[in-house]
């Protein structure tokens, strides 16, 4: 009885999982979907598998955001991202941006869409770092924005 069940349970993973994420994993938001892929082995697999799903990556409104998108555009999956959104991401600043430039400049060079509205702690220097490696950018949005100055009182 228990080989039965585990064999059943087996042909659910290989089978059905595929085809139940597939549905799903098109209607759920970017969020959701990297909740997903701690559930199981067989949900990570098949959700890797589809690369149109890791072309964007949405931090809107995230804490931490600078180091989350460090972090995922170390990530293999995320190797042609199209679109980032970091809109009201409060944490990004130019030193995270410089660092996406040296350690992910290949994860870049499909970027053709940049959503940087309402981050308050970016400046001239860190939009340059950032467009600077992204040379198929097409949309790059900054409203918002209020450039911040280190002011030296001496």
């Amino acid at each position: 009885m228990e080989g039965e069940g585990e064999e059943q349970t087996s042909i659910w993973n290989k089978e059905t999982v595929p085809k139940v994420m597939k549905i799903v994993s098109t209607r759920l938001a970017q969020r959701d979907l990297i909740s997903l892929l701690l559930l199981s082995p067989w949900i990570h697999r098949t959700l890797i598998s589809y690369p149109s799903l890791w072309l964007s990556i949405d931090l809107r409104e995230m804490n931490n955001a600078g180091d989350r998108l460090i972090a995922a555009l170390s990530l293999p999956r995320y190797q042609h991202v199209k679109q980032i959104s970091l809109e009201f991401a409060q944490d990004i600043d130019d030193d995270h941006l410089e660092v996406i430039k040296s350690k992910c400049l290949g994860s870049l060079q499909d970027l053709e869409s940049l959503n940087l509205n309402g981050c308050q702690k970016i400046s001239d220097k860190g939009i340059e770092a950032i467009t600077s490696c992204c040379l198929k950018l097409k949309v790059f949005s900054i409203y918002w924005n209020v450039r911040y100055f280190q002011i030296s009182l001496v």
